[in-house]
């Protein structure tokens, strides 16, 4: 069995024939949409959060500690964290991208930038998940990797995917809540079997 191919064609799969059509629309009001106070991404001086990071007229609201509970984040914060610490971050540790972080990235103020940043990181992972080939799989991962260090790319690898497509389901659930409460079904309640009422 060829792994390289079968973990490329396993995200591929998904991300072309489930996730990125499930973003396709996606609207401003939809990606910075709070059901509930939220972190999300902000102009620069209007934070919600104790330590915003970012560089550039847009900032994400963060923290220095990890907060309890875990604070509730909109489509756009999701969408940023799916482009840099699971995409562009490990593209740099792993396939010579250009090193990036949380703290220096320049983060999207519209839903349609936020998508360009997605697409491009996860092409160049995907890129650089193929230029591995098979020997390329067992190799460490590396300093870069902290604790995953002494563990082989492969399994980083798998890491990276679970976590696409995790956070990826998160904002389509967010989607689908949007559009039965706020968006083209109007608002309303939504009925035990998934349709919209009035309210």
């Amino acid at each position: 069995m060829e792994w390289n191919f079968q973990l490329v064609e396993q995200i591929d799969r998904h991300w072309t024939r489930r996730l990125r059509p499930r973003l396709e629309g996606l609207t401003d009001e939809e990606n910075f949409w709070e059901p509930v106070p939220s972190w999300s991404i902000r102009p620069r001086g209007t934070a919600a959060s104790p330590a915003p990071i970012g560089v550039g007229a847009f900032m994400r609201d963060d923290a220095p500690d990890d907060p309890e509970p875990a604070p509730f984040t909109t489509i756009a914060w999701r969408l940023a964290h799916m482009t840099v610490e699971v995409l562009a971050m490990r593209s740099a540790g792993q396939f010579g991208r250009d090193p990036t972080s949380w703290e220096s990235w320049e983060y999207a103020g519209s839903a349609d930038e936020a998508l360009t940043q997605l697409d491009r990181e996860y092409q160049t992972w995907l890129a650089g998940v193929r230029g591995l080939g098979e020997e390329g799989l067992t190799r460490r991962c590396g300093p870069t990797e902290n604790d995953w260090a002494d563990e082989p790319v492969a399994r980083l690898i798998l890491h990276i995917h679970r976590e696409l497509i995790h956070h990826g389901a998160e904002v389509a659930c967010l989607r689908d809540l949007y559009a039965h409460t706020q968006g083209r079904h109007g608002s309303g309640a939504i009925s035990p079997i998934g349709r919209a009422v009035d309210s």
